[in-house]
């Protein structure tokens, strides 16, 4: 008996020509808040090597943790925010009565 053979033959099984994935991201939604149009994206936890602060809650988000991104429809780069999901959603329940720690790290 032979073994099994794991990998396809010919061409289209070569590394060179298999498309590349992109990062594991979902699609944009554009969600109202405060009035204005947010435009609102769902992330993976494998897409990001940083540390984000949650504006929901104040707590980091650690790397491989999966959240959302969202920003306002006519902001740039500089205007996203990296929110947990569940505080995304909470977020005209919460207050902005959130208070840092003097030693605590600002993002």
């Amino acid at each position: 008996m032979s073994p099994r053979r794991n990998r396809p033959r010919g061409a289209a099984g070569r590394a060179e020509e298999r498309p590349e994935a992109g990062p594991a991201r979902g699609p944009e939604r554009v969600e109202s808040w405060r009035g204005e149009q947010w435009t609102v994206r769902q992330l993976a936890g494998s897409t990001g090597g940083k540390h984000y602060r949650c504006p929901g809650c104040d707590q980091e988000i650690p790397p491989g943790v999966g959240h959302l991104v969202a920003w306002p429809e006519h902001g740039g780069v500089e205007d996203r925010r990296h929110w947990h999901t569940a505080c995304w959603n909470a977020r005209d329940r919460r207050g902005a009565r959130l208070q840092r720690s003097r030693n605590a790290p600002r993002y």
